[in-house]
């Protein structure tokens, strides 16, 4: 997503430092292969992920398990550090501030998050692995094939998140609306409530692909890329994810995971 957020209220600094002091007594430390010193794990054995859902086909909960792009990109960094993903489900909030990292709540965020200067003051990303722009859906048929189209009209937008900026700064003469998470927001273009709606191109094109009385009816070049981000410092670990992305483009895993997830997508 390029990046979602629900913005819950903020724990107080006592709270954090409460939760900081009880959970950095579970971490765990081994080796770095990858040459950025001692390696800090939340949880011994494992790599604990903080997302938010739903944001298919990145990350969503299909029965019991959470699967997705995202999910099986960190499966990689995971097996590379012989340890299992757990996968915790937050608010996006607490991870594009970095509180959650910080509070040891996790070691590393995948959200389909873009890498922002803003965020960027909060954490750390790793390399970019993903290309992403906005785009815009409606119902299948609609005039709607612009921004401007759309004056005087209902624009649904997810709060946090570069699309919600973008529509802010584009979107003249039209009422956005905000909705918590991308399930609300697409079930809000489907019943009527908006008129269209704004989010990244790829959850767009896949939902598309699975719901044909809707359609992406424009794109907007934003220039975004993903990033998985970690704890401000957390240079072991940021490397090691560097790493594996690096290996996973060079020796097609990346293609492959792509494919399995973007059955459908346009070129990248």
């Amino acid at each position: 997503m390029s990046a979602r957020s629900v913005l819950p209220a903020m724990a107080t600094a006592t709270a954090t430092l409460t939760a900081v002091a009880v959970l950095a007594g579970c971490t765990s430390t081994k080796p770095s292969a990858s040459g950025g010193g001692e390696l800090e794990l939340v949880k011994s054995g494992k790599l604990t992920t903080c997302t938010h859902l739903p944001y298919e086909p990145f990350q969503v909960r299909k029965g019991d398990a959470v699967v997705g792009f995202d999910v099986d990109l960190v499966d990689l960094v995971a097996k590379k550090l012989d340890v299992t993903q757990e996968i915790v489900d937050t608010p996006f909030e607490g991870i594009q501030s970095g509180e959650d990292l910080n509070a040891r709540k996790c070691d590393l965020a995948a959200a389909g998050m873009t890498i922002t200067p803003v965020r960027a003051k909060n954490l750390d990303f790793s390399a970019g692995y993903f290309d992403a722009t906005q785009a815009m859906i409606a119902k299948k048929g609609s005039s709607f094939t612009s921004l401007a189209s759309l004056e005087g009209k209902k624009l649904g937008v997810q709060q946090g998140t570069t699309g919600e900026t973008y529509a802010q700064k584009n979107a003249k003469g039209v009422t956005t609306v905000q909705f918590e998470d991308l399930a609300l927001l697409l079930t809000a273009v489907k019943t009527g409530q908006v008129d269209a709606a704004v989010n990244d191109n790829g959850v767009l094109f896949e939902y598309v692909r699975k719901n044909p009385d809707t359609q992406v009816t424009a794109e907007f070049d934003t220039g975004e890329e993903y990033g998985i981000g970690v704890r401000t410092g957390n240079d072991a670990l940021r490397k090691e994810i560097d790493a594996v992305i690096a290996s996973a483009k060079s020796d097609g895993s990346y293609d492959r995971i792509y494919k399995k997830w973007f059955p459908a997508a346009p070129k990248k």
